[in-house]
C-alpha cells in the first residue's frame, strides 16, 4: 500500500483523516491521542521559554501533503501555511509526478558559511596570503570549540579568503570564509560560536582587526537540485490538451527566467511550498528565504529558480537549484511538540534527507501553480478555497457550508457579508414553507418530519428485551414529495446527495432497499417522484438519522398521496426500514422519530412504550466524534459476543436494566446526581462490551471533568456522539468540547 496516497483525504472530517492516518502507520498511539485532544499545540508557557514578552500563541493550519514520491520513497509531508490552495495543489502536482517516477534530488553537504570581517588591514593581498597558508590552525581552532559536533561527523571542513575593495574607513576588506559542516543541526549558533572563537587568531594573522563575525544566510554550499519529468499525456485535462499545457510552462518559466518583476512571484510560488515545510519542522523559514532569493540574483540579475524544458520523447521535465540549510535536532525543533510530531511523520533520517524533501515540494509547488496559470487560470483555485475561508468566518454552519461555499464563487462576490446572506437565504430555502407539526402531518403542502433522539441508558440491552430511556432532542430530518414523469430522484442538499435512485443495481444501497420495500407495501412502486430531504441531523452520529429519515420520507410520501397512514402504520414500516439498515434493531429509533415523546422502551415479548413526563427539562450537552457510527457493525458484535457467552452478557444486560430502574426513580425525584451516575456506570458496561472508542473516552472524560453529572455514548457506538447530563455547567462542557476539537451542542431534554 502505499502510504503517501489516501484517497478522498480531503472530504474526511478532522478527526477521520487523524484516525486514518495513524492507520497508516504515519503516527503512533502516543502521536494520535495528542492529535486528538489537541495536546500537541504550543502552550503559553513553553512560549514564554522561546522568545521574550510573550502574552499568548497564534495557531496556524498543520496540513498534509500526500501523494509524494521523492527517490523512490514515499512521504507524507506536513505543512504550515495559512495560504488557501497550496496543500491541495501540491497532493495533485505529487500526484503527477508519480506518473513519470517521481521525484529525483540530489544534495550537497549540509555546509554552512561563517563570515569573519577583517578591516584596517595594513596589505589585503599579504593578509589573505597569510590566512590560506595558517588555514589548517584556524580549522583546528574552530573545531576545538565544538568537539561534539567533530565526533558526529561535522565541524569546521575548509575556509576561503576575499578581497573586497572599500573606500570606507576601515579600507579594503577582507573576508573570511568559514565552511563548517552542522550534519543535522541547523547550525546558526554553533557557526557564529566559532567566527568568534576565531577572531583573536585571524586578527593576529591578518595584522587588521576584526569587525563583524556572522554566518550567512546564502547557503550556496549545501544546495538541493530537484528534478522531475511529467508525461505529456498527463498534463491533458480541463478542455486543454497536454502539449498545449507543456509549452505554455516552458514559455512561463522563460518569462521568469528574463524579467525580474515575473521572477519575484514566481520564486515566491516555490517558497510558498519550501516556507510551509520548514514552518512544520521548526526550521528558519526568513533565513531559507533570504538565502534562496540572494541564490537567484546571484549573477548580478534576479531571475528565475526553476528551468522547465521538453525532453526527447516529449515529456515536460522541471528543475530546481536552491540553496537549502536546515535541522533535524536542537533545541528550537525539541520545544515545539507540533514541530516534534511533524518530523516523526516526516520520518527522515537527516537533515540532508529533509532539505532533498523540501526541494521536491519548491519544484511541486511551482508546477502547480504554472499549471494553473497556463490552463483555467490560478485564480480559480484560489477563489475556491479563499471562499471555504470566508464562508467559514461568516459562520456557515457544517450542513450549509458547501452550499454556501458554491454560491459565494457563482456570486463573485467572495466577501463575508456576501456569505451571510447566502446562509440566511439557504436557510430559508431549506426549510419547508410549511411548520411541522407535533406529529410531522401537515396541511396544504406534503412535508413530514422524523425525529431524532438520544438514549439516556439502554442502548443495547434494549435489543435483548431489557428496557431503555430515550428522548427526543430538537434536531429533526424533513422530506417533501413532487411528482415527476419518471424514475425516483433523491436530493439532499446539505449532504450533496443528487441522484436517481436505481432499484435493479446489484447492491443498491440500504436507503434504495428501504424504499423499494415501503414503496411496495403502500402501492407507490412505478411512480415517479422527486424526494427532497433537509436533515438537521449530522448523519451517523448515533442521533437515530436513518430512522427520521424513513419518518420523515414516509410522512411526506402520505401527505402528497393522501395516503392516511396512522402513526402506528408510519412506525411499522419504519421498523422494517431499520431492519434493512441495521439488522437487528430494538425499534427504538423509529419510535422515537415517529411519536418524539420522551419515553421508557422495552421491545419484544413484555413490549413497553410509557411517556416520561419531567417539570423541567433537562439540560444536556450532545457532543459528536465526528467518526461514524456504524450502528449495524456494533450491534452484530455484541450479537456475537451473546452468543459466545450469553450467560455473562445476559448478567450485563439485566445490570443495564436495574440502572433505567434507578434512573426512572432518580428522574421523578429530580436526583440528577443519581441519574448522572447510572449513565457513567452505564458508559462503563457499554466499554466493557466494546461498543465505545477512544474518541468517545475522551469526550467522555472532558464533560464529566468540566463538570458534567454523568456521560456516556449514547447509540450504536463505535464512533458517534456522547451526551453529558449538565444542569450547572452545560456551556462550560460544551465549550471545552469545542476546544478540544470536536462538536457540541447544548440541548433541553424533556419538559412539560
Amino acid at each position: 500500500m502505499d502510504k503517501s496516497r489516501i484517497p478522498q483525504f480531503y472530504k474526511m472530517t478532522v478527526p477521520e483523516r487523524v484516525r486514518t492516518v495513524r492507520d497508516r502507520g504515519l503516527i503512533g498511539p502516543e502521536d494520535y491521542q495528542s492529535l486528538q485532544s489537541g495536546r500537541h499545540t504550543l502552550s503559553v508557557q513553553l512560549a514564554d521559554k522561546m522568545i521574550e514578552n510573550v502574552i499568548g500563541v497564534m495557531g496556524l493550519p498543520v496540513g498534509l501533503g500526500l501523494n509524494f514520491l521523492i527517490n523512490g520513497k514515499e512521504y507524507v509531508v506536513p505543512l504550515v501555511v495559512e495560504e488557501p490552495s497550496i496543500v491541495a495543489a501540491l497532493g495533485s502536482a505529487a500526484k503527477l509526478a508519480r506518473d513519470g517516477g517521481g521525484f529525483e534530488v540530489d544534495s550537497d553537504e549540509p555546509m554552512l558559511i561563517g563570515q569573519v570581517q577583517i578591516v584596517d588591514v595594513p596589505n589585503a593581498a599579504r593578509a589573505k596570503s597569510a590566512l590560506l597558508q595558517r588555514k589548517h590552525e584556524i580549522l583546528n581552532l574552530a573545531n576545538s570549540l565544538h568537539p561534539k559536533m567533530v565526533a558526529r561527523g561535522g565541524g569546521a571542513r575548509d575556509l576561503e579568503v576575499f578581497i573586497h575593495p572599500s573606500d570606507g574607513p576601515g579600507g579594503d576588506m577582507v573576508i573570511l570564509h568559514l565552511l563548517v559542516d552542522t550534519r543535522d543541526a541547523m547550525g546558526a549558533n554553533l557557526v557564529n560560536t566559532m567566527c568568534e572563537g576565531v577572531a583573536s587568531l585571524v586578527e593576529a594573522i591578518s595584522e587588521g582587526r576584526v569587525f563583524l563575525r556572522i554566518l550567512s544566510n546564502l547557503a550556496d554550499r549545501a544546495l538541493v537540485r530537484a528534478r522531475v519529468r511529467i508525461p505529456v499525456a498527463s498534463l491533458t485535462g480541463k478542455g486543454f490538451d497536454g502539449e498545449q499545457v507543456r509549452d505554455g510552462i516552458i514559455v512561463a518559466n522563460d518569462f521568469a527566467r528574463i524579467d525580474p518583476y515575473r521572477a519575484a512571484t514566481h520564486n515566491k510560488g516555490i517558497m510558498n511550498g519550501i516556507d510551509s515545510v520548514a514552518l512544520a519542522t521548526g526550521n528558519d523559514w526568513r533565513a531559507i528565504e533570504a538565502g534562496a532569493h540572494a541564490y537567484a540574483a546571484r549573477g548580478g540579475r534576479y531571475t528565475a529558480l526553476t528551468q522547465w524544458h521538453k525532453a526527447e520523447n516529449g515529456d515536460l521535465v522541471g528543475e530546481l537549484e536552491i540553496p537549502i540549510k536546515v535541522g533535524i535536532v536542537g533545541g528550537p525543533l525539541q520545544t515545539n511538540p507540533t514541530v516534534a510530531l511533524n518530523l516523526r511523520m516526516l520520518k527522515v533520517d537527516s537533515a540532508r534527507e529533509l532539505a532533498e524533501v523540501m526541494g521536491a515540494v519548491g519544484l511541486a509547488q511551482t508546477f502547480s501553480a504554472l499549471r494553473a496559470l497556463v490552463t483555467e487560470g490560478i485564480q480559480q483555485g484560489h477563489m475556491t478555497l479563499h471562499a471555504r475561508s470566508v464562508a467559514t468566518a461568516a459562520g456557515a454552519p457544517a450542513e450549509l457550508f458547501d452550499t454556501v461555499v458554491d454560491r459565494l464563487i457563482a456570486s463573485g462576490e467572495i466577501k463575508i457579508w456576501k456569505a451571510e446572506e447566502i446562509i440566511e437565504t439557504v436557510r430559508k430555502q431549506a426549510q419547508p414553507a410549511a411548520v411541522v407539526s407535533e406529529t410531522g402531518v401537515l396541511e396544504g403542502e406534503a412535508v413530514g418530519a422524523g425525529h431524532g433522539k438520544i438514549i439516556l441508558l439502554g442502548e443495547h440491552s434494549v435489543v435483548y428485551g431489557r428496557r431503555a430511556i430515550a428522548a427526543p432532542i430538537p434536531l429533526a430530518i424533513q422530506a417533501r414529495i413532487e411528482d415527476t414523469s419518471e424514475g425516483i430522484d433523491l436530493i439532499i442538499p446539505r449532504w450533496s446527495i443528487e441522484q436517481r435512485l436505481d432499484f435493479n443495481a446489484k447492491r443498491p444501497p440500504s436507503f434504495t432497499r428501504s424504499l423499494a420495500r415501503v414503496l411496495e407495501a403502500l402501492g407507490l412502486s412505478g411512480r415517479g417522484m422527486r424526494i427532497e430531504v433537509f436533515p438537521n441531523l449530522p448523519r451517523a452520529m448515533g442521533l437515530g438519522g436513518s430512522a427520521a429519515l424513513a419518518v420523515a420520507v414516509l410522512r411526506a410520501l402520505d401527505g402528497h398521496f393522501k395516503l392516511g397512514l396512522s402513526d402506528e402504520r408510519i412506525n411499522e414500516l419504519a421498523f422494517e426500514c431499520e431492519k434493512v439498515a441495521h439488522g437487528t434493531p430494538s425499534g427504538l429509533d423509529n419510535t422515537l422519530a415517529t411519536y418524539g415523546q420522551f419515553m421508557l422502551y422495552r421491545s419484544g415479548e413484555k413490549q413497553e412504550r410509557r411517556p416520561i413526563v419531567v417539570d423541567e427539562p433537562l439540560p444536556m450537552v450532545i457532543g459528536m466524534s465526528g467518526v461514524e457510527s456504524l450502528t449495524a457493525r456494533t450491534v452484530a458484535r455484541v450479537r456475537e459476543a451473546w452468543q459466545r457467552n450469553p450467560e455473562l452478557y445476559e448478567r450485563i444486560f439485566n445490570e443495564i436494566d436495574s440502572l433505567v430502574g434507578v434512573a426512572l426513580e432518580a428522574l421523578e425525584k429530580k436526583d440528577y446526581e443519581t441519574l448522572g451516575e447510572t449513565m457513567n456506570i452505564n458508559q462503563g458496561l457499554l466499554n466493557a462490551m466494546q461498543v465505545s472508542s477512544w474518541e468517545l473516552e475522551e469526550l467522555v472524560q472532558i464533560a464529566r471533568a468540566h463538570g458534567a453529572l454523568g456521560a456516556k455514548l449514547t447509540g450504536g457506538g463505535g464512533g458517534g456522539s456522547i451526551i453529558a447530563l449538565c444542569p450547572d455547567s452545560a456551556p462550560k462542557v460544551a465549550r471545552a468540547i469545542r476546544e478540544a476539537g470536536y462538536h457540541a451542542i447544548e440541548v433541553q431534554v424533556g419538559g412539560a
